[in-house]
C-alpha cells in the first residue's frame, strides 16, 4: 500500500493527461489533501508547464506552482552534465517528502520525453521513482503499432522497472485502434505479473486532433473572429481552392477550410455552411498568404449571429496544411471539453475498484466540497434516471444539458420548440446530440390531450374544468410535472426563468406529499471551504410552527443522509440552551422536543446559537455536553427570513458554493432553482434530483 503514484511512459504524446485527469478525479473524491508534482517539467517559470497548470487550475489545488516541481528541463540537463545527479535526485526526494507530509496522496508525473534522450530518460524516471519509493503506472502509446508489438513494448518496459525494483502497480496501453481493446487486455493479461492491473484504452479522435487555439499557437496566427470558439476540434482540413458547390460537398463535421483570404465567396459558404443542418460544423478557417478578407467581407461577417473562428496566416496555403497535419493536440486547461472526455474514458475503461485497492492506503473523515460533488455525479451516474427541464428557452439550461449528457449523468427531456433550441445550440456552439436527448413541445404534443384530461380528473374537485385544464397544461411547469407524475419522467428541475411558485404550484396540486410528512420544505447544500452543510428552510415555508419546524428539521436530516452527510441537527435561534426565554426561543425549543420524540435516534440541539452550533471551541463552551454543538452538518432556520439572508451572507462572504434548493417532502422529486442560477448551479440541480428519483 502507498500514498503515491510515479506516473511515466516511454515516448512523447502517449496520452499521460488521460490518466493523470482520470486519477486525480477519483482521488478528489476520498481526499481534499492532494498533491501534484512534477520534478522536472518542461517549461519554467515564465513559461509554464501545460501539465501542471492543467492540473492545478482544474482540481484547484491549493500548492502554489513552484511547489508542484523541482528542476526545468534545461536546469536538470545542466546538473547532469556537470556530474551533480546526486544533487538533483536530493532535492526531488527533498520536495516529494515534504509533500507526502502534507497530503494524503501524491501523483508524480515523470518526464516528457520531448528530446531525442529517449533511453536515458526512460532510465531516469526508473531512478525517481526508485528513489521516490514509489510504484509506478506506466502508460504505453499503442498508437499504430500492432497487438504482438504492443506486448512486446509492455514486457519490455515492465521488465525495465522490475529489473532495478521499481513495482508497477498499473500498466496502460493507450491509444489502442477501435475494436482491439479486448483482445490487447488478454494478451497482456496473460504475460504481464498478477500484481500488475492492466488497462486498455482505445484511440479517441476528440483528444487526438487538435484545437483551433493550438492551431493558432502553432502557426502564430493573427484571430480576427471567434475568440469565444477556439476551443472547436479540427477533425478534417480542407483547401479551399475551388468553385464554391465543390468546396461545400468536401465539407464534413469539424473541418478547418484553409484558404487565400482574397476568396470570400468560400469563407461566407463556410459560414453559411455552419449555420446550415445540411452540413458539418466548420472548426474554423484559416486565411493564407498574408491577405485580409475584403473590407466588405469583413463587414458582413461582424454583422453575423453565428461565426467560427477565423485565422490569418503569412505563409501559403499548402504549407499550412501540412504544417496543420503535424500539430500533435494537447489537454489545455480552459478545454473543460477535453477534459471531461479524457475523465469519462478513464471511468469507462479503468477498474477504479482494483485500482483504488492497490493504491490507496487513507481514509478521510472530512467531507470536503470538491468531495461532495464528485460522490454526486458519480451516485447520479450509477443508477441514471430521467430528468425534465422545462425551460429549454434558456441559454443556461441547454448549456447545463449539454455538460449533464457529455458526461452521462441523466437522461433529459427538454421542452421547447425543436427547431428554437437547434438554433441556440448552434449558436452557443454546443457539442449537444440532440437525438441523445428528447425534446417536447407542449403546444403541439401527442401527449398534450392525454395530460390535460388526467389534470382535469385529478383537479376537478377543486373546480378545474377541462377546458382548464387545457389552458394549464399550454404551461410548461404543468406539463413537465405531469411527465414526473405520471412516471414519464423521474424528476423535473425549473425556476431559471419562472419563480418559485410557479414552479412548485403543480407539485404541491397533484404530486402532493409523501406519506407521514405534513410539510413540504427545502434545503441548501453549503459547500463551505472545509465541509459541507445543509441549510434548511432558506425557501419555502415564512414563518414555521413548532411542528413545521420538526418537519423540516427531520426531512433535512433524511436529505443529508440520503447525500452522504452524517446528520447532525442544530435548531437555531438567538439564543442557546435554557439561556433565552420569549415566544419565538419557546418555539424553537418545542420543535426540537417534538424532533427528540419522533426521531429519538437523531443527534439534535436546540435552540442554539449559530456559532455555537458551528464553532467548536464556543460549541464547548457554550454548550459543553451536547453531541452537536460546534459539529453541526444540519442547520435548521427559525423563519425564512433569517435562512435566506443567511445562506446568502455565507455565499458571498464565503465564496461557498451553494447547491439547491433542493424541495423535500414530495411524492416525486420537483426542484427549483433561482432566475440568477449559473450553469453549475443548474448541473448540480439536476445532479441531486437525479438522487432524489434514486431513492423515491
Amino acid at each position: 500500500m502507498t500514498n503515491a503514484i510515479y506516473l511515466t511512459t516511454t515516448e512523447p504524446f502517449s496520452g499521460k493527461s488521460i490518466f493523470a485527469l482520470g486519477l486525480m478525479s477519483l482521488l478528489a473524491g476520498k481526499t481534499d489533501k492532494l498533491s501534484y508534482f512534477k520534478p522536472i517539467i518542461s517549461g519554467g517559470k515564465k513559461e509554464k508547464d501545460r501539465r501542471l497548470e492543467l492540473i492545478k487550475n482544474h482540481f484547484k489545488l491549493s500548492q502554489s506552482y513552484e511547489d508542484m516541481y523541482v528542476f526545468s528541463r534545461k536546469k536538470a540537463i545542466k546538473e547532469i552534465n556537470s556530474g551533480n545527479e546526486a544533487f538533483l535526485i536530493d532535492s526531488i526526494i527533498d520536495k516529494f517528502k515534504k509533500l507526502q507530509e502534507s497530503s494524503d496522496f501524491v501523483v508524480v508525473e515523470g518526464t516528457d520525453f520531448m528530446e531525442t534522450m529517449t533511453n536515458v530518460e526512460f532510465d531516469g524516471n526508473i531512478a525517481v521513482a526508485k528513489n521516490l519509493g514509489i510504484p509506478a503506472a506506466i502508460i504505453l502509446n499503442c498508437s499504430k503499432r500492432s497487438v504482438q508489438e504492443i506486448v512486446e513494448l509492455a514486457l519490455a518496459t515492465i521488465k525495465g522497472f522490475l529489473n532495478k525494483d521499481v513495482q508497477v502497480l498499473v500498466l496502460v496501453a493507450n491509444k489502442i485502434d477501435a475494436g482491439k481493446e479486448a483482445e490487447v487486455a488478454k494478451r497482456l493479461k496473460a504475460v504481464i505479473p498478477k500484481e500488475t492491473l492492466v488497462t486498455t484504452i482505445p484511440m479517441q479522435i476528440e483528444l487526438s486532433n487538435p484545437t483551433i487555439g493550438e492551431i493558432q499557437e502553432s502557426l502564430g496566427a493573427k484571430l480576427l473572429f471567434g475568440e469565444n470558439l477556439l476551443t472547436n476540434r479540427v477533425d478534417h482540413s480542407i483547401v479551399g481552392a475551388m468553385q464554391l458547390p465543390n468546396f461545400l460537398n468536401r465539407l464534413d463535421q469539424n473541418t478547418l477550410v484553409v484558404t487565400p483570404g482574397d476568396r470570400g465567396d468560400l469563407i461566407i459558404g463556410a459560414l453559411q455552411a455552419n449555420v446550415s443542418r445540411n452540413f458539418g460544423k466548420v472548426a474554423g478557417i484559416i486565411v493564407t498568404g498574408g491577405i485580409p478578407p475584403e473590407p466588405a467581407i469583413v463587414k458582413l461577417v461582424e454583422g453575423l449571429e453565428t461565426i467560427v473562428p477565423i485565422l490569418q496566416v503569412e505563409k501559403g496555403t499548402f504549407q499550412v496544411v501540412t504544417e496543420v497535419n503535424q500539430i500533435r493536440a494537447r489537454i489545455a486547461a480552459a478545454d473543460t471539453e477535453k477534459i471531461s472526455i479524457a475523465v469519462r474514458l478513464f471511468e469507462k475503461w479503468v477498474d477504479e475498484k482494483a485500482l483504488s485497492e492497490r493504491i490507496i492506503s487513507f481514509r478521510s473523515d472530512t467531507l470536503t466540497p470538491r468531495m461532495f460533488q464528485y460522490q454526486l455525479v458519480k451516485r447520479a451516474k450509477a443508477n441514471k434516471k430521467h430528468i425534465v427541464l422545462p425551460e429549454g428557452d434558456d441559454d443556461r439550461i441547454l448549456v447545463a444539458a449539454d455538460m449533464l449528457i457529455r458526461q452521462n449523468v441523466v437522461s433529459l427531456t427538454i421542452l421547447g420548440a425543436r427547431e428554437a433550441i437547434e438554433i441556440a445550440v448552434q449558436r452557443l456552439n454546443l457539442s449537444l446530440d440532440l437525438d441523445k436527448v428528447q425534446i417536447e413541445n407542449p403546444e403541439n404534443s401527442n401527449k398534450f390531450e392525454g395530460y390535460a384530461q388526467k389534470l382535469f380528473e385529478l383537479r376537478k374537485s377543486k373546480g378545474v374544468t377541462l377546458e382548464m385544464a387545457r389552458d394549464l397544461m399550454h404551461d410548461v411547469s404543468y406539463f413537465g410535472t405531469m411527465m414526473v407524475y405520471l412516471g414519464e419522467a423521474d424528476g423535473m428541475v425549473s425556476g431559471a426563468v419562472h419563480t418559485t411558485q410557479h414552479t412548485i404550484r403543480p407539485a404541491l396540486q397533484f404530486v402532493k406529499t409523501k406519506p407521514g410528512v405534513a410539510t413540504v420544505s427545502s434545503v441548501f447544500f453549503m459547500c463551505l471551504p472545509s465541509r459541507v452543510s445543509v441549510f434548511g428552510d432558506c425557501a419555502v415555508n415564512p414563518n414555521p410552527t413548532s411542528g413545521q419546524l420538526a418537519d423540516i428539521a427531520i426531512s433535512s436530516a433524511e436529505s443529508a443522509k440520503m447525500l452522504g452527510i452524517e446528520p447532525k441537527v442544530a435548531m437555531l435561534s438567538y439564543s442557546s440552551g435554557s439561556s433565552g426565554a420569549g415566544e419565538d426561543v419557546d418555539r424553537v425549543r418545542i420543535a426540537t422536543d417534538l424532533v427528540r420524540t419522533r426521531n429519538p435516534e437523531l443527534k439534535v440541539e436546540g435552540p442554539i446559537q449559530y456559532d455555537a452550533a458551528v464553532d467548536p471551541e464556543v460549541g464547548k463552551k457554550k454548550m459543553p455536553d451536547s453531541e452537536v454543538a460546534g459539529q453541526a452538518s444540519v442547520l435548521i432556520f427559525p423563519d425564512l427570513n433569517t435562512g435566506n439572508n443567511t445562506y446568502k451572507a455565507v455565499q458571498r462572504e464565503t465564496g461557498a458554493l451553494a447547491i439547491g434548493p433542493m424541495l423535500q417532502g414530495l411524492n416525486k422529486p420537483v426542484n427549483d432553482l433561482s432566475r440568477g442560477c449559473t450553469v453549475a448551479d443548474i448541473f448540480n440541480t439536476v445532479v441531486i434530483t437525479a438522487i432524489q428519483a434514486q431513492e423515491s
